[in-house]
């Protein structure tokens, strides 16, 4: 599969995630968003399932926890996406690479990354598996 196989914008379908090899659900068990590919970026943003209004320091602090979004530009390496990471919600992805294994299936993508330090706590792992679903 060729880099122009994942040109288009998706909506999050779902995302399982293991930390430690324990299921978890840091954006709650329906988080939502879009990937949008581009012939040269890619780009993601999601969010958590049960986000509220934040108006105070804590309140938005937590609205920043609830949420991930990066970019950057790609190469396909076989079943391989490697995004070199240039912005990221938190830095925490700047500057770094991710990969992610995928597979194209009618107009689902799935993308299944990791085992990679948890970004709310790089001190244990975690793995992610999502599905995508093309909108055009």
């Amino acid at each position: 599969m060729g880099q122009q196989s994942l040109v288009g914008t998706y909506r999050l379908v779902s995302q399982d995630v293991t930390v430690d090899g324990t299921p978890a659900y840091p954006l709650g068990k329906a988080p939502h968003g879009y990937l949008t590919v581009t012939p040269n970026l890619f780009i993601v943003f999601y969010v958590g399932d049960s986000r509220k209004f934040g108006a105070s320091a804590d309140e938005k602090a937590r609205l920043l926890d609830s949420m991930s979004a990066w970019a950057g530009k790609y190469r396909v390496e076989g079943d391989k996406v490697i995004i070199s990471v240039d912005t990221s919600w938190t830095e925490v992805f700047t500057g770094k690479e991710q990969v992610r294994s995928f597979t194209v299936s009618g107009n689902r993508l799935m993308l299944q990354g990791g085992p990679t330090p948890f970004p709310n706590d790089p001190s244990k792992t975690s793995t992610v598996r999502q599905v995508w679903e093309k909108t055009e």
